[in-house]
């Protein structure tokens, strides 16, 4: 997995391309963590990834939870196989996808 932070002021976008599994959620919550506090709009670029699990899904929750309290989280350029991941699990139901 590659995870590309970039900033513009207090609004940054995460492109991620790969897997996020078990094995690589890690490293994207380490690198979004101390972000976050600083950040009033989160994009998150999905048009590279390939796959993502319940870790995954797992980090995505964590920082939708976190810009709740002070932006907003928008999710971008989602590939159907995530797309049917997103649907079957319900977070088309609170995620901001565009």
């Amino acid at each position: 997995m590659t995870v590309t932070l970039n900033r513009n002021g207090e609004g940054l976008t995460v492109a991620i391309e790969g897997r996020l599994d078990t094995l690589t959620s890690p490293e994207l919550e380490e690198k979004l963590e101390p972000e976050l506090e600083e950040t009033d709009k989160l994009v998150l670029d999905l048009s590279a990834l390939e796959y993502i699990s319940s870790a995954g899904l797992r980090v995505l929750l964590s920082a939708a939870k976190a810009m709740d309290d002070h932006g907003e989280m928008v999710v971008t350029n989602v590939r159907p196989e995530v797309m049917d991941v997103f649907e079957v699990t319900g977070f088309t139901d609170f995620l901001n996808i565009e």
